[in-house]
């Protein structure tokens, strides 16, 4: 499933193709007929990301809420499109560009308090700081949720109704980042010790958006500081933990472990994840 920042990139690349202009819209598959119906024709004026969910405003019409889920993709590309294949849920298409939505989990057109009613249940996203309300920034109102509980800090950065935006790559490598055993109730970390963490995420993230890739590893521990051979993964990018099992730590050499947490697989170093 793709992290936050993936999402946030598509907000910023629908804008950027198709805001301020009329666009046209269709379902080849037929599941969103109706809605593609409703927009057609009409400004794309606004597109925004809240954690894994996407939303484009179509001036008086409303927004369409997208979440990819485990199987969504989009496609961009450039006009004269190619004719849609039958599993393009929503095609939107402008003068010089088109985009295409296949197999998301949700996509559908929602009106201004549905579209509060997602944002009430989704957590603080780190990628929001900026526009966030004073009383939330920091991270404040996922720091009264983790500071109350026993369940582990590993499935707290998970869960979207307290952090939202951050999938099972972040939530890993940060806790390498703070040297945080995954295991650790919520309610055993210090403020200081989710400051570190919060603003990480941020920092992390925001570079995550910026360069279409996650990558965490400090400047001492990239391939050419440390003379070794570059990561080759589908996913991508400079990591410490996530899917290195049974590697060794880039930091102390420790065997990297996986095992199973909240349905994903959780990756940690158990020479370096002390606290």
């Amino acid at each position: 499933m793709p992290e936050g920042h993936t999402i946030h990139r598509l907000a910023a690349d629908h804008f950027e193709r198709f805001g301020g202009r009329p666009v046209r819209a269709a379902s080849p598959q037929g599941r969103f007929a109706d809605g593609a119906a409703l927009v057609d024709g009409r400004v794309l004026d606004r597109a925004e990301a809240h954690g894994k969910h996407l939303f484009l405003g179509f001036e008086g019409t409303g927004w369409i809420h997208v979440h990819l889920g485990l199987f969504g993709t989009y496609v961009f590309g450039d006009t004269p499109a190619p004719p849609p294949t039958a599993t393009v849920r929503l095609r939107l298409t402008g003068d010089a560009s088109y985009a295409d939505l296949r197999g998301p989990t949700a996509c559908a057109l929602i009106t201004d308090a549905e579209k509060d009613a997602i944002h009430r249940r989704l957590g603080p996203d780190p990628l929001r700081e900026a526009t966030a309300p004073e009383e939330e920034r920091g991270g404040e109102r996922a720091w009264l949720r983790i500071s109350r509980s026993r369940t582990s800090i590993a499935a707290l950065l998970m869960d979207q109704k307290v952090i939202a935006g951050v999938g099972n790559v972040y939530r890993a490598e940060v806790l390498f980042r703070h040297g945080i055993d995954p295991y650790r109730p919520g309610r055993e970390l210090t403020r200081a010790e989710w400051d570190a963490i919060w603003t990480d995420l941020v920092v992390l993230m925001r570079e995550g958006v910026r360069n279409n890739r996650i990558d965490t590893v400090r400047p001492e521990h990239t391939p050419e500081a440390m003379g070794r051979p570059p990561r080759v993964d589908d996913h991508g990018g400079e990591v410490y933990v996530y899917r290195r099992a049974p590697q060794p730590c880039h930091v102390c050499g420790d065997e990297i472990r996986t095992a199973g947490l909240a349905a994903r697989n959780l990756f940690w170093c158990p020479g370096c994840q002390t606290r």
